[in-house]
């Protein structure tokens, strides 16, 4: 009988939003006439900019023409849209990052796990939490932790807690980490960081020789212009990060799958022997193995984004959840709810009333507002107590959301 992955076995429980989904649908067999309104995953609700969707309408057309058909495109993305992410993105913000140092794929979430693959087994992993599960889970999977204790903590894994008490900036910690996961503005918390705070983030990485692996799926929806969008901004990052970005919240291609990692060139990383060893030629050969790249069609969509239809179009979409967020955020309040976030990014993390835990609560939302929303505990032992609600959904869902939980 064939073997399975042990390292599975050693997950608490099923994902967090699998689970979330499999609550939602008990209750709503129980309760079939229940309008349900879900502000938990981070899923959109708007459709894609008119750009985008006459770019890949054009890209269609020429897919049904033997000159412009296109088969298997370039495992790193089509230069052209590399050229514009490059410019649009990076350069833009006095970020030096070439269009070869840039990666296309079909998800963040996809290469935050795959990044795994070009790294060696003892490294020693540091992350926030509450975290993103994905950055646990992924480890748990690939062997690189110990058994999980009766918090939900992993062995081996360096928890950085952040909370209300610390103002959500983790604490650099007291000793040696090789990979350091950072994610601002922050899911789940909607925390951002400082230039300062990234500077000193950096200047721990090179003094330690180690990788940070940023996640900036959510820079988009940054409002002050002083905070940072890319962890390339701070001086000497190019030595020692390695950075995600995504189409899917700015844009609206949680469907669509387009995404993005950049992997500096001269990035080192050190082989067992001892010898440095550049991570870009790694990853480039992972990609070319592993990947066949993301379609000419969707391809063709992203690169819409960039131009001056599709930046306003993105503005405009980046705005109306900001908007929706703003409205959770001052409903929240109104009820005597301490909230958190939702100015910076689409999430407001909100403390627990009542003196509920955070399923607790999450149960007494879906049975008596028939309102969704996600766990904070689901996302690690600090997050215990908070609760997070997206802004992705439409106005009306929203409002009348809101009006179902002020009347709790």
């Amino acid at each position: 009988m064939a073997q399975v992955n042990g390292n599975y076995l050693k997950l608490k429980a099923g994902y967090l939003f699998p689970e979330i989904a499999r609550r939602v649908k008990a209750f709503s067999e129980a309760n079939p006439e229940a309008p349900i309104i879900r502000l938990g995953i981070g899923d959109v609700t708007e459709p894609l900019p008119e750009a985008c969707r006459s770019a890949m309408k054009a890209a269609i057309d020429e897919m049904g023409t033997r000159e412009g058909f296109h088969g298997y495109g370039p495992e790193q993305g089509y230069l052209w849209l590399r050229d514009a992410i490059a410019k649009h993105d990076f350069q833009a913000r006095g970020c030096q990052i070439t269009a070869e140092e840039i990666f296309v794929s079909d998800g963040s979430k996809c290469d935050s796990s795959n990044i795994l693959d070009i790294l060696g087994p003892d490294n020693r992993i540091a992350v926030t939490d509450p975290v993103y599960p994905v950055y646990v889970d992924s480890n748990v999977m690939a062997g690189r932790t110990g058994d999980a204790d009766d918090a939900g903590q992993y062995g081996g894994l360096t928890y950085l807690p952040i909370n209300a008490e610390n103002g959500f900036t983790a604490e650099i910690p007291n000793t040696p980490v090789d990979l350091i996961y950072l994610c601002f503005p922050n899911n789940p918390t909607g925390a951002v960081a400082t230039k300062a705070q990234l500077q000193a983030w950096v200047d721990y990485a090179r003094a330690h020789g180690a990788l940070i692996l940023f996640d900036a799926a959510y820079e988009a929806f940054i409002q002050d212009p002083s905070l940072p969008h890319s962890i390339y901004e701070i001086e000497g990052a190019r030595e020692c990060a390695i950075e995600f970005r995504s189409f899917s919240k700015n844009a609206g291609f949680t469907g669509t799958r387009c995404a993005l990692t950049v992997v500096p060139r001269g990035l080192m990383g050190t082989a067992a022997h001892g010898e440095a060893v550049e991570l870009w030629g790694l990853w480039n050969r992972r990609q070319c193995t592993k990947f066949n790249g993301v379609s000419y069609i969707v391809q063709r969509g992203a690169e819409a984004v960039y131009s001056p239809e599709g930046q306003a179009q993105v503005k405009a979409l980046v705005a109306f959840y900001m908007e929706n967020a703003a409205i959770i955020r001052r409903e929240l309040s109104a009820a005597g709810i301490q909230v958190y976030g939702g100015e910076q990014a689409p999430y407001v993390w909100l403390k627990t009333p009542d003196g509920l835990d955070s399923w607790g609560f999450f149960d007494r939302l879906l049975s008596q507002a028939h309102v969704v929303g996600t766990p904070g505990s689901g996302f690690g032992a600090a997050g215990e107590g908070y609760f997070r609600l997206s802004a992705f959904n439409s106005r009306e869902n929203v409002e009348e959301a809101m009006r179902r939980i002020r009347a709790l």
